[in-house]
C-alpha cells in the first residue's frame, strides 16, 4: 500500500532540501546547544569544587535538562517564524490563490504546512540527539526518557507551528505575522497566570479551580515533564502537599495525583493547536471569503 505525502509536506521539503540555508541552521543550531552544554558543565563542576566532593559523575544528569530547555527555547522561536511566512508568503509572492485552486482542502494546506516545520525541526533534533545522549552515559537517566523528551518536543512544534500559521492567515506581510504569532504566544503563556496571581493576591490563599487554566500553558507541561523525569514527582503535587487540599478545588486536586496533569495538559495543547489550525483553515477558505463579500455588498445597497 503506497502512502501518498501531502503536497504541501513533499514540496516545502524540495526546497529545503536543495538550499544551504537548512546546514547554516544545522551548524547555528549545533553550535548553540554546544555552548549550552558547556557552560552547563562548567556550572556543575564550579559547584562540585565548591562543595569538595570531588565527583562530579551524579551531577551530570543535569545537563539533560539544561540542554534540553535550551532546544525547546531554540524551537519555540524558530518554528512561529517559519509557519507565520507560509501563508503570508505566499500572498507576497502572489501564489496563494493559485494554491487555492489545487483540490487540496484549507485544512489539508494548512495542515501541511505545519508539518513540514515539524520535519524540519526533527531534522534539527536528529542531529543534536549525540548531545543530548550525553546526559544518558553515567546511567542516571533512563533511555526511554529520551524518547518521551522527543515527543513532548514534537508536540510543542505542532502548538508552535499552530501559532504561526493563524497568525500567517490573518496577515497580508510577514513581519507583521511574525510580530502577532509571538504577540499570541505572550496572551497563551501569561495570560494563563492571572487567575492564580489574582488568587494568590485576592483570594487569601485560596486557588480554586483557577489553576486549570495552566493546562493550556506549554512553559507549565514542560516544567511538570521535567520534574517527573528527574524526581518522579508531580510539581502540583507537591505545592498541594505544601499548601493543603482546602486551597484548591477538588478537580485540581485528583489532577495532580501522579502523571495526570502531565497527560491531560498534552492533550489540552494538541486540542488547541487543532483549533488554531481550523481556525487558519476557516480563514483561507474563499468559500468564507466569498460570502463576507456578498454580505458587505449587500449591506453598502
Amino acid at each position: 500500500m503506497k502512502i501518498r505525502l501531502n503536497p504541501i509536506v513533499k514540496k516545502d521539503l524540495q526546497v529545503t532540501v536543495r538550499s544551504m540555508r537548512i546546514s547554516w541552521g544545522l551548524f547555528a543550531y549545533e553550535a548553540a546547544l554546544t555552548v549550552a552544554f558547556l557552560l552547563a558543565l562548567l556550572v556543575i563542576q564550579a559547584e562540585s569544587s565548591y562543595m569538595s566532593s570531588g565527583n562530579i559523575y551524579s551531577s551530570l544528569v543535569y545537563l539533560f535538562p539544561v540542554v534540553a530547555v535550551a532546544q525547546v527555547f531554540i524551537v519555540a522561536l524558530y518554528v512561529p517564524i517559519i509557519t507565520a511566512s507560509s501563508i503570508s508568503g505566499e500572498k507576497e509572492r502572489q501564489t496563494f490563490d493559485i494554491m487555492l485552486t489545487t483540490s487540496m482542502s484549507p485544512f489539508s494546506i494548512v495542515f501541511g504546512k505545519v508539518m513540514s516545520a515539524v520535519l524540519r525541526i526533527l531534522f534539527f533534533v536528529a542531529a543534536s540527539t549525540p548531545i543530548m545522549a550525553l546526559s544518558f552515559v553515567v546511567g542516571g537517566l533512563r533511555w526511554s526518557n529520551l524518547f518521551y523528551y522527543l515527543l513532548a518536543l514534537i508536540l510543542f512544534s505542532v502548538f508552535a507551528g499552530s501559532i504561526g500559521i493563524l497568525a500567517s492567515s490573518f496577515c497580508r506581510k510577514s513581519v507583521a505575522a511574525v510580530l502577532l504569532s509571538f504577540a499570541m504566544y505572550f496572551v497563551v503563556y501569561f495570560m494563563t497566570f492571572l487567575p492564580v496571581l489574582y488568587c494568590s493576591i485576592f483570594g487569601k490563599g485560596r486557588y480554586g479551580e483557577s489553576m486549570l487554566l495552566l493546562l493550556w500553558n506549554p512553559v507549565i507541561f514542560f516544567e511538570e515533564f521535567f520534574m517527573q523525569m528527574m524526581s518522579g514527582e508531580s510539581l502540583f503535587g507537591m505545592g498541594n502537599r505544601i499548601f493543603g487540599r482546602s486551597q484548591v478545588g477538588l478537580l485540581t486536586y485528583h489532577l495532580s495525583n501522579g502523571k495526570v496533569w502531565m497527560f491531560v495538559s498534552a492533550g489540552c495543547i494538541l486540542l488547541l493547536s487543532f483549533l488554531f489550525m481550523a481556525c487558519s483553515a476557516w480563514k483561507i477558505n474563499p468559500m468564507n471569503s466569498a460570502s463576507g463579500r456578498r454580505t458587505g455588498k449587500k449591506k453598502t445597497i
